[in-house]
């Protein structure tokens, strides 16, 4: 077994349930969480007329599978959720002469966590609220917007309307359209040139407490994407990753992260608990896929109500939470799992960026899927085409997992589970990470893959507490957070070397007093690109990890830096604007206070001309 010693989400936890509330409530709730609604809904607020039309290339599969060099045409780039450009304008000689090309306000304020992509000139942002615009990627101005109506939501549904307010990488292009995935649970299709409403679906009913906080990947014509809210109390028995027919918006298969009646184990694993009785299990982050083997790869979040002894599952794993699924993009069926944390207790979800990565040392080419999965930080590589567990290597200061046997199975530190309600238990990391939703990068160039983390701890006590409507079902009292014992650095990239076996020393550090607070963006002009807290866009160097460039902005880095060239010349696109990732860790670093205005923003750099 290897051995871990202590090394060292945003949460908004609000009072949860006691055991009989909890159980009387599901008894209403469960007849209605599970029934979605897909019907064909009325467009809403119509886009500006368009200047006049514009040429625009359709996305094609093919198209998604291989980019142009010079465009970001899904969230991280690719499908293999790499999040690397091959662009080389810009690199170690030229850093320097970075200069503002253009900025742009963003269409709405709450938790900054956008992801934009460029296609044909033209520069997608979604914010929000489920704001989409369409901006000239030359100039910055604007094209088209689609700004949807909402359902309002009571201000006491306090987690409710939290989810609707952090929206990330919420659009996807295919054909000549942009695919939506909104706040209140719909499936929208815009025409890319306009705008305009083409077609939508009311997917899940929202005043259940559904609603999309990622958005979709298209794969062979089929929208695939996963359900938020899965926390909410009246969401009971399920959580959802969906296909649908790009054309119709009909639904192709379904997966239940709660639940799958193929699996004995998986229902075991939840011990008396029914799935009717089950929360959780949400997949935060927008899945990957291998065109080789047909599988979409998603990574899920961790049960609900966090305590076990709360949720009544005992000492059993309770799968699918915290776990990857290779699920077959034809059919939905799931093909493996691997859980990165059995028996959470402490809301350390695992669901974020699987990336695809094939390794040719040693004259084999071995498929692999490397992840830091969840908040305690923790790498693992993977055999993609089997789930086999390969290696991991740990990041942060973490105390929550004590050993990975050979075949894979993660043992948890079983003196921090609580044994009793308002029983305290110091975790590391904290539910603010360790590794949050900031996406890692992987280079082909260095063969690294380049991690944004935050050091943190926090106390967690297990309370009894009320379910209420549109609020969190975590039934948990969370402490102020914190750095580890003897830490005064609250940010770290770390720069992993990638092989199918683990690989030898190599690799650096890079450690900084403020959080990181935006993905990392690596290209093959040899540098990463991220941010942090204290309003500084940074530029590393992929071997040394030594800061080339920097740049300080309006408010804290945030979203998914990305790159694109016209003609002839490389931009580099940076999202600012509130984030949770650098409140909830802020007290670790006093000395650089936070904006107290939003600030969300996109500023856009290029070379300076000789």
């Amino acid at each position: 077994m290897m051995s871990f010693s202590p090394r060292s989400r945003p949460g908004c936890p609000s009072p949860m349930p006691s055991l009989a509330a909890r159980t009387a409530l599901v008894a209403c709730a469960a007849g209605l969480a599970l029934v979605p609604l897909i019907a064909w809904a009325q467009p809403s607020t119509p886009p500006p007329a368009p200047a006049g039309p514009r040429a625009y290339t359709p996305v094609t599969d093919d198209m998604l599978r291989s980019p142009p060099p010079g465009e970001w045409i899904a969230w991280r780039r690719t499908q293999d959720n790499q999040g690397s450009s091959p662009l080389t304008r810009i690199n170690r000689s030229t850093v320097g002469r970075l200069e503002l090309a253009w900025a742009w306000p963003m269409a709405d304020d709450g938790i900054q966590e956008t992801a934009p992509l460029m296609h044909d000139g033209l520069l997608f942002l979604q914010t929000n609220s489920s704001v989409v615009q369409a901006l000239d990627a030359r100039t910055g101005d604007l094209v088209w917007e689609y700004r949807p109506t909402l359902p309002k939501v009571p201000v006491e549904q306090a987690y409710r309307r939290y989810q609707g307010r952090r929206q990330k990488n919420s659009i996807a292009l295919y054909m000549d359209t942009v695919v939506l995935t909104t706040a209140d649970a719909r499936i929208v299709v815009l025409d890319a040139r306009t705008g305009a409403v083409l077609r939508e679906a009311q997917v899940f009913d929202p005043e259940l407490g559904y609603g999309y906080t990622v958005g979709p990947q298209i794969v062979n014509g089929k929208i695939i994407s996963a359900i938020s809210g899965c926390s909410i109390a009246e969401t009971a028995g399920g959580c959802f990753i969906t296909a649908h027919d790009f054309t119709t918006l009909k639904e192709v298969w379904r997966v239940n992260t709660l639940d799958d009646p193929e699996n004995p184990a998986q229902s075991a694993s939840w011990g008396p608990v029914p799935p009717q009785n089950r929360w959780g299990g949400t997949p935060w982050t927008t899945g990957s896929y291998d065109p080789r083997t047909n599988l979409v790869f998603w990574g899920t979040g961790g049960p609900g109500p966090y305590a076990e002894l709360v949720r009544g599952s005992g000492a059993g794993d309770v799968l699918y939470t915290n776990s990857t699924l290779a699920i077959d993009a034809s059919t939905g069926k799931i093909r493996w799992y691997y859980q990165h944390l059995p028996r959470d207790n402490w809301d350390l979800d695992s669901p974020f960026e699987r990336i695809l990565v094939d390794d040719r040392s040693g004259g084999e080419v071995r498929h692999l899927l490397i992840t830091v999965a969840g908040k305690n930080g923790i790498f693992f590589a993977l055999d993609r085409d089997t789930g086999r567990y390969l290696w991991s290597q740990e990041t942060v200061f973490q105390n929550v997992v004590t050993g990975i046997d050979p075949d894979g199975k993660v043992h948890v530190n079983t003196d921090l589970i609580p044994k009793r309600l308002g029983e305290e238990m110091l975790a590391c990391a904290s539910v603010s990470g360790g590794k949050l939703w900031q996406a890692a990068s992987y280079s082909p160039l260095s063969k690294s893959l380049f991690v944004p983390l935050t050091e943190s701890c926090s106390s967690v006590t297990p309370i009894q507490a009320e379910f209420a409507a549109g609020s969190m079902v975590g039934s948990v009292k969370m402490g102020p957070r914190k750095l580890p014992p003897g830490s005064e650095d609250a940010g770290l990239v770390q720069a992993i070397p990638i092989g199918a076996e683990r690989p030898p020393s190599g690799g650096w550090e890079a450690r900084q007093r403020t959080s990181l607070t935006s993905s990392l963006l690596a290209t093959d002009g040899g540098l990463v690109f991220g941010g942090d807290a204290g309003r500084y866009v940074k530029a590393w160097d992929q071997k040394s990890g030594k800061i080339v460039w920097q740049a300080r902005l309006n408010a804290p880095v945030g979203g998914s830096p990305m790159t694109y060239e016209l003609d002839g010349e490389q931009f580099l696109v940076v999202p600012t604007g509130y984030s949770a990732a650098a409140a909830t860790i802020s007290s670790a670093f006093p000395e650089v206070p936070l904006p107290s205005g939003t600030g969300n923003s996109i500023f856009v750099f290029k070379l300076k001309k000789k």
